[in-house]
Formats: structure tokens, C-alpha cells, sequence
């Protein structure tokens, strides 16, 4: 790699040998290794052969021209630096060289108090590519690795989750045909404490659930198509009214644009929000949910507002991980982990999700879904 202090080697191409030799023989020093050739192939022969950080070629060549070297030598190396040489009266021919993919031009006969300069902006250049293309093989490698971590990560979390369902369910099925066969010989403080057991033990397992639900969705393939959003929002709002019946929670859906996405994923999100709504709003003597949508910005934004419980927004930066509780756990019941799955989904579909509150006066969540 060309670094700031090393020598450049400059590919000098000319059919004009004389001129070549002679810009061959003005260039070398401390700062520059040159080596020219009179045609474009033996050049590109060359530059296969061996590195070259910048290509000084003339505009006007038999068989190859300056233009046409360019490209191919850029074919060879991305990175490569190009300046075209050319006669005082084909500048504009020059420019169109730039446009083809030359840095600069530099017009003969040389004065080398003009060459170097173009030489060592296009040297910088040189630098400044060769450093971008490193930095990006450097993310692109960081992020392979995190992306296996975050695999191995999912494959541990489900592995475990996995292997703790079977000896919770053994604890919860014996504390259920203890409470069945026995509890009526038991004085109150066993009944009570087995009965803890029980709770636990099934709050676990919810938990587990969901950790399981968590894990597969980063292995779980995406199947994009066009959805019907409103469509679903009804059909999901149905679902989770169903689930209160007893309750008289009003709820207004607004015009809503479809988006192009996992159909199924995101029905999950609208579950999870609209049973947030209808959850924390349970305090209310009379509950409001809003659901509406619009388009901004090459986006399709959702929200899903309440008038409920409310949360302080000084803790929403931990408001989409995984098992956070904002409420009492005996006034609200939940895992902690919905608004995470919600968050996990939006993110696999290259969207955003975000949320606005305040301490009982309710909640807004958002979501964005890219065009």
C-alpha cells in the first residue's frame, strides 16, 4: 500500500519515446519509481505484472489511446490514479478524458514545476482510495465477525432456552398434580407457597417462550411482498379486542398506506403494540387507541397511540431491549420482551422504531418501514 513517505511508482506511457524517456528520466528521485512503455498493451502487461500507483498516459496513441488505457488499466486496479498528457491545442479532448475517469491533465511541452504538482494531488488521491478501500475490507470483516457472533449468540440463547423448557415443565407439572391431589389436606402456607411455585414456574416459562421467539427471528427468512397494513391492522385490533371482551376501549383507525414487507412479521409487531395499547390503558375509564399511517420521505411510517399508563422517557433508551419492565409487574403482566421482538423485525426490514410518552398520559409508538 502507498503510504505518505514511500516511493510512488509512476507507469509513464507515450508513443513518443523520446518524451517518455525523458519524463522517465526527470521524474525519479526520492519520491518517485517511473517506467515507462511507448503502447498501451505492453503498459497494461505491466501494471498486471507488478504495482503502479498512478498512470501518466498520453492522450494520442496508435492502436490504444490514453482513454482507452485508462479504462483498462482501471479494470486491472480500481484504484489506480490516471492523468492524461496532451498537445496545447486538444485541451477540451482532455476534459472528456476526465470525464472518462482521468484525474487531471497536463499539457506538453512539460514544465516540471506544473507536473509535480498535478502528480502529488493525484498521489494524495491514490492514498486517500487505497485508504477507503482498506477501511472498508476492515467494516466488511468486522461486520462478518459480528454477524457470526451475533449467530452464535442466537444459536447459545436458543440452545439454552431450549434446554431449560423441559425441567421447568417437570417443576410447574408436579406443583400442578401436588395443588390438584393435595391441596385440600394443606393447611394455607403450603397452599400458598406451592402455589408461588406455579407462578413462577409458568412466568418462566413465558419467558423462555419468548426468548425462543427472540433467537429464531435472526434466522428466520424474510418473505417480502406487498401488504395490505390497514387490512391487518383491522384484522389484528379484531384479535386483540377479543382477548379483552368485557372491556369498552374505543379505537380509531386512520387511513393507513400499505408497504412491502414479511406479512407476518409485522402483523407480530401490530400485535404487540395494539396489546401494549389495550394493556396499558387498562386503568382508564375511558381507553383510546390510535392507530394511523403516512408516507414521508421514501418511508411508511406507522403509529400506534394510547392514552394510558405512560412511561418516563428519560429510561427510552432501554425501552426495545430484551426483558426491560417500565411497571408493576402485579398491576401489568408481560415478559419485557414484545417491544424487543417489535424492534428486532422493524430492524430486519431495514426500518426504524421509535416511541413518545409521557408519565399517564399515554404512549405513541412509531415504526418505519423504507419504500
Amino acid at each position: 500500500m502507498l503510504t505518505k513517505g514511500a516511493r510512488a511508482r509512476i507507469l509513464v506511457v507515450d508513443d513518443e519515446v523520446a518524451q517518455m524517456r525523458a519524463l522517465c528520466d526527470t521524474l525519479p528521485g526520492a519520491d518517485y519509481e517511473t517506467v515507462g512503455y511507448s503502447d498501451g498493451p505492453s503498459a497494461l502487461a505491466e501494471l498486471r505484472r507488478a504495482r503502479c500507483d498512478l498512470l501518466l498516459a498520453d492522450l494520442m496513441m496508435p492502436g490504444m489511446g490514453g482513454i482507452e488505457l485508462l479504462r483498462a488499466a482501471q479494470e486491472i486496479d480500481p484504484d489506480l490514479v490516471g492523468i492524461i498528457m496532451t498537445g496545447d491545442g486538444t485541451i477540451a479532448t482532455a476534459v472528456e478524458a476526465m470525464k472518462a475517469g482521468a484525474l487531471d491533465y497536463i499539457l506538453k511541452p512539460f514544465k516540471l514545476s506544473v507536473v509535480i504538482p498535478v502528480l502529488e494531488r493525484a498521489l494524495a488521491v491514490r492514498r486517500l482510495r487505497l485508504e477507503n478501500a482498506e477501511l472498508g475490507q476492515r467494516v466488511r470483516e468486522r461486520t462478518l465477525e459480528l454477524e457470526a457472533a451475533n449467530r452464535e449468540l442466537e444459536a447459545f440463547s436458543y440452545s439454552v432456552a431450549h434446554d431449560l423448557r423441559g425441567p421447568l415443565s417437570v417443576v410447574v407439572g408436579y406443583a400442578e398434580t401436588l395443588v390438584e391431589d393435595h391441596s385440600a389436606e394443606w393447611p394455607d402456607q403450603p397452599r400458598e407457597l406451592v402455589g408461588a411455585i406455579m407462578a413462577s414456574g409458568e412466568h418462566m416459562q413465558r419467558l423462555i417462550e419468548g426468548l425462543l421467539r427472540l433467537s429464531k427471528l435472526g434466522r428466520q427468512p424474510l418473505s417480502k411482498g406487498p401488504v395490505e397494513v390497514g387490512a391487518l391492522v383491522r384484522e389484528v385490533v379484531d384479535e386483540v379486542r377479543r382477548q379483552h371482551a368485557g372491556r369498552e376501549v374505543v379505537v380509531h383507525v386512520g387511513d393507513i398506506p400499505d408497504c412491502v414487507g414479511d406479512q407476518a412479521m409485522l402483523r407480530q409487531v401490530l400485535v404487540n403494540l395494539v396489546s401494549n395499547a389495550f394493556k396499558f390503558t387498562r386503568a382508564r375509564e375511558k381507553p383510546l387507541v390510535t392507530v394511523i399511517g403516512w408516507t414521508e420521505a421514501g418511508e411508511k411510517i406507522y403509529c400506534v397511540r394510547d392514552n394510558g399508563a405512560g412511561f418516563d422517557l428519560q429510561q427510552a433508551d432501554k425501552l426495545f431491549a430484551a426483558f426491560q419492565r417500565f411497571h408493576d409487574p402485579d398491576q401489568y403482566e408481560g415478559t419485557g420482551i414484545g417491544l424487543s421482538i417489535a424492534s428486532r423485525i422493524v430492524q430486519r426490514h431495514g426500518g426504524r422504531i421509535w416511541a413518545n410518552a409521557e408519565v399517564g398520559k399515554g404512549a405513541a409508538f412509531y415504526f418505519g418501514i423504507p419504500d
